[in-house]
């Protein structure tokens, strides 16, 4: 499988419609990080945005977690901030959790992780 079929443009306009409440693992308190200001225009759009980052107790005004198997319940979809090295372990951690989708961004690229989130039945979009 190609990371272009992780890029379809409708699966990711059906990915952003249909899951709402969003675990952003990698979620940076630094303004000029990509996955602050993602997550700022996320939340302004109306998602839930659940930090998961092992190093602060809240962001963006909003109870922080240190991996996905501390969540409270399952998140509907997994945002991954981290370098490609570490996505498989995300992966991992994600179906364990009961997502539902995971979102790797531009430059996050592990094709066997997300062969492996797609088989267990998540939705993937890949370095978009």
């Amino acid at each position: 499988m190609s990371g272009a079929d992780f890029q379809d443009s409708g699966a990711v306009r059906q990915v952003l419609r249909e899951f709402r409440r969003i675990a952003v693992v990698g979620l940076s308190p630094k303004e000029h990080r990509p996955s602050h200001y993602v997550s700022v225009y996320m939340q302004q759009a109306g998602y839930e945005i659940v930090p998961v980052n092992p190093g602060h107790d809240e962001l963006l005004g909003e109870r922080c977690y240190p991996r996905l198997s501390a969540l409270p319940e399952p998140p509907e979809m997994v945002n991954v901030f981290r370098r490609s090295r570490f996505v498989s372990g995300v992966v991992d951690e994600a179906i364990a959790a009961g997502a539902r989708a995971i979102w790797l961004q531009k430059g996050v690229i592990d094709e066997e992780a997300a062969a492996r989130a797609e088989r267990a039945g998540l939705k993937v979009v890949m370095d978009l």
